[in-house]
């Protein structure tokens, strides 16, 4: 059930088919779900009927709901809505950015030309082609293909480790910023090596149709670190007794998330819209921290109930974890540096035998596809 808010100054019918708007485009409302009737509605809001009677109507003619029969007024399927919908959702996105942008002293008109920068440097990208394109931006620095950006994994420290024993001489340099912000320093030529687990909510399928978004015209190689669980960390004994997504909203559950950015925080995101589950409701849904350790410590020394990671996290602080997701992680690089010194070398451990060995004794992990390679 939707809580309507309203501010004065503008049209409650306006206010009401806003806010359906935003619960069907943020998954809080599902395909088919039934609205409440007019006359019940009306009495909740203490509105005359024939204000929720024209909130529908414009909702019917924007193809969000479908209204009479039997069924009542319920949400549409797929329909001429989704276009409005996505629209809804990319303003969304798009005032995130700018907050951000504004609350970190950036000018509107320094926001708005590094947006349009951006776009038309990705255009340039798309038209010229792959056979026009170098595999990457040319490093603004160098060194880069001694360098990570990426979502933060145990897999990665054990690699880290196992190629500085087999290779005294081989440094790398990681930063864990999150999936998205990792690309971002690999497609502007800051690092040789990314780390992304980025589910794409309409294929199903992970980093391969983000990537194709992203890269247009860079040739890329994605090799696969390992394939993980993803859950709910939790304290000893759950005694909050917390099962799923939905718990995490009830009042006493304190959380902790992860920034966002990072394939952990899409991965819940995206979970909450699938199961209506609003964020607003979650107590801690802004508290954020960079690593899956950072989740299980703060759950460990107790200022946290619950928070989103790897089991291999729990089990380093020999915490519960309720498994939900299984995800696929992988390392991405320009296609052109597959062969190049120090990559060559830390694929070359990642491929062995003795790696899987080690990750194996992490726990919750799935190396059997472990060094895969495709090419995009």
């Amino acid at each position: 059930m939707i809580e309507f808010q309203f501010v004065k100054g503008k049209p409650e019918y306006l206010q009401i088919a806003e806010q359906v708007q935003l619960a069907v485009a943020a998954g809080r409302l599902k395909p088919h779900e039934r609205l409440q009737p007019v006359r019940e509605l009306a009495a909740r809001l203490a509105l005359n009927p024939s204000t929720v009677a024209r909130a529908y109507r414009l909702l019917e003619r924007q193809g969000v709901i479908l209204t009479g029969g039997r069924r009542g007024s319920r949400v549409a399927e797929a329909t001429a809505g989704d276009q409005m919908l996505r629209q809804m959702r990319l303003r969304g996105l798009v005032s995130r950015a700018v907050c951000e942008g504004l609350a970190q002293g950036f000018a509107p008109d320094e926001l708005e030309a590094a947006l349009g920068l951006e776009l038309a440097a990705w255009r340039e990208r798309r038209e010229k082609g792959a056979a026009d394109q170098p595999a990457v931006r040319p490093a603004a620095q160098a060194g880069r293909l001694n360098r990570f950006a990426g979502s933060h994994d145990l897999a990665l420290e054990a690699l880290w480790a196992q190629a500085r024993r087999l290779h005294p001489g081989l440094s790398i340099e990681a930063r864990y910023v999150g999936s998205l912000d990792g690309l971002s320093a690999l497609l502007h030529g800051e690092v040789g090596l990314a780390g992304a687990h980025l589910l794409d909510e309409e294929s199903g399928e992970y980093n391969l149709p983000v990537l194709r978004r992203l890269f247009v015209g860079f040739p890329l190689c994605l090799v696969t670190l390992v394939e993980r669980e993803q859950g709910l960390i939790l304290p000893r004994g759950n005694p909050r007794r917390i099962g799923g997504y939905a718990d995490l909203a009830r009042p006493e559950v304190r959380f902790v998330n992860r920034q966002p950015g990072s394939g952990t925080r899409s991965l819940l995101d995206h979970s909450l819209r699938r199961q209506a589950v609003n964020s607003a409701e979650i107590q801690g849904y802004d508290r954020v921290v960079s690593t899956h350790l950072a989740v299980a410590a703060a759950v460990s020394e107790g200022s946290a109930d619950a928070g989103l990671g790897i089991r291999a996290a729990a089990r380093a602080f020999d915490l519960d974890f309720l498994p939900l997701a299984r995800e696929r992680y992988d390392l991405v690089l320009a296609a052109a540096d597959r062969d190049c010194s120090p990559v060559a070398e830390l694929l070359t451990v990642l491929g062995s035998a003795q790696y899987r060995a080690v990750v194996g004794q992490i726990g919750g992990y799935d190396t059997s596809r472990t060094g895969e390679e495709r090419r995009l």
